[in-house]
């Protein structure tokens, strides 16, 4: 159905003890979908406990290499776009400034459908930042991007439907 992801060696799924990951069918464009990850200053409409983006490289939008800064689950978080293929597929990589130690991996994966779009969504984790939070609540990583996907879906399809 789609290509594997380019996953950096050192946080393949198998060598990371938080791996999980998320779809859904979407009834909005790949285009829409793709126009929304790519423009942090959308991000918190449908990212949950996403307060701001600040891109460091005088983009506009996600591009391969972009380097930015956000808060995610909490942590301020420093990231960078690792995989762009335009309308298809993004990746950043990072890790939050709490614990350089902790790093994640996380991968979209956009294909089109009679209907709109099939969005996946997967994620690596390691470190001790990652697994105390996933110790407390084993669930809260998943259910977040759950909340994430669900919140895209209904953005996304509003922008489709005021497009149309």
């Amino acid at each position: 159905m789609f290509e594997a992801i380019n996953w950096p060696e050192a946080l393949a799924p198998n060598r990371s003890p938080i791996h999980f990951t998320n779809d859904l069918e979407i009834e909005a464009s790949p285009e829409t979908i793709w126009s929304l990850l790519v423009d942090p200053r959308t991000w918190p409409t449908f990212y949950p406990g996403v307060e701001h983006v600040q891109l460091l490289d005088g983009h506009e939008s996600l591009h391969l290499g972009t380097r930015f800064e956000t808060t995610l689950a909490g942590q301020d978080v420093f990231a960078s776009v690792q995989e762009f293929q335009p309308v298809t597929r993004i990746a950043w990589g990072g890790y939050p400034r709490a614990s350089e130690a902790s790093r994640a991996y996380h991968a979209w994966i956009i294909t089109p459908t009679p209907r709109g779009s099939h969005l996946w969504t997967e994620e690596t984790m390691q470190g001790p930042l990652w697994i105390e939070l996933a110790k407390q609540d084993p669930e809260v990583f998943w259910r977040t991007h759950e909340n994430l996907l669900a919140a895209l879906a209904k953005v996304a399809a509003e922008g489709d439907n005021r497009a149309g």
